[in-house]
């Protein structure tokens, strides 16, 4: 268990670091131009037809979103090892882009040029995504102005254990989404159907939140935080079925998700302020929760 640690600090650090921002940043870049000038050649006859590449321009925009969720995926993952709270918060980040992709989706549906007869009906699917995006946003903001770390135990060995345990977790995460993306692009490479990796996404997180608020006994089994934790599990449900439910209902599904974070946050704030003598033993902290 020793090598854990400096494993995944070297992997954050890395993720984290200035120059992997950078490359992140050339690889959005380079996808986009790519794909919008393999569509303008295709749209021109100048591929051959065997390649079934798509004619419309918006799928370079929907292309570059499905890379870059899958990159905010992958902070998601290196975010579980700190606060419980702070992870919930980049699920949050990562459903609001989701709905953004969602009206990009719609103009893939949409013959160039834009003419309203024929978008008319997808306007308000559109709209309905976007300011539920812009709300998400919103309230994610007032969610992590809300928060309040505290350490999960004050034993310092205990401490390090929880944290090490969590980076564990982390990393056979980063593995499962490393596997089950590049499953999921080599059946689209072989014009196969592929699973949509978000639903798989949030189901592993279902359990791997479970498997926390589990863990998280070991240090602390107080009501406040046990509370706290499970709800969060419950959030991440909403999101999970946000992702398949229709129109309209997906919004409403990801900012009860957002509200309910919100109150769990409040109460769980009230606490913190009015503890009773059996949960006062442990301190607000920046430690991980």
């Amino acid at each position: 268990m020793t090598w854990i640690n400096p494993f995944y600090d070297l992997l954050f650090r890395y993720w984290e670091g200035d120059r992997s921002q950078r490359w992140q940043a050339n690889l959005l870049i380079f996808v986009f131009i790519v794909a919008l000038t393999a569509i303008e050649l295709t749209r021109r006859n100048l591929l051959p037809e065997s390649f079934n590449l798509p004619t419309n321009h918006f799928y370079a925009v929907k292309l570059v979103f499905e890379i870059l969720l899958m990159i905010e995926v992958l902070g998601l993952v290196f975010n579980l090892a700190g606060s419980v709270a702070n992870s919930m918060g980049k699920q949050f980040e990562i459903y609001s882009l989701i709905l953004l992709r969602q009206s990009f989706k719609e103009f893939v549906n949409f013959a160039e040029p834009i003419e309203w007869a024929y978008v008319g009906n997808s306007v308000k699917f559109i709209l309905s995504d976007t300011l539920g995006a812009l709300l998400m946003f919103a309230l994610v903001g007032v969610f992590y102005r809300m928060q309040k770390h505290r350490r999960i135990t004050e034993n310092a060995e205990e401490l390090v254990n929880f944290v090490t345990t969590k980076k564990l977790i982390a990393l056979l995460l980063l593995i499962t989404f490393i596997c089950v993306g590049l499953n999921d692009a080599w059946l689209w490479a072989t014009r196969r159907d592929a699973y949509n990796f978000f639903d798989v996404f949030y189901t592993i997180l279902v359990f791997s939140d479970i498997l926390l608020v589990l863990i998280s006994l070991r240090y602390n089994s107080t009501y406040s935080i046990v509370f706290r934790n499970s709800g969060f599990a419950v959030a991440t449900i909403l999101l999970r079925l946000a992702i398949t439910a229709p129109p309209f209902i997906n919004v409403g599904l990801g900012v009860a998700a957002v509200v309910l974070s919100i109150g769990l946050t409040f109460v769980y704030n009230s606490f913190l302020l009015n503890l009773p003598q059996s949960e006062a033993m442990y301190p607000i902290g920046e430690e991980a929760d």
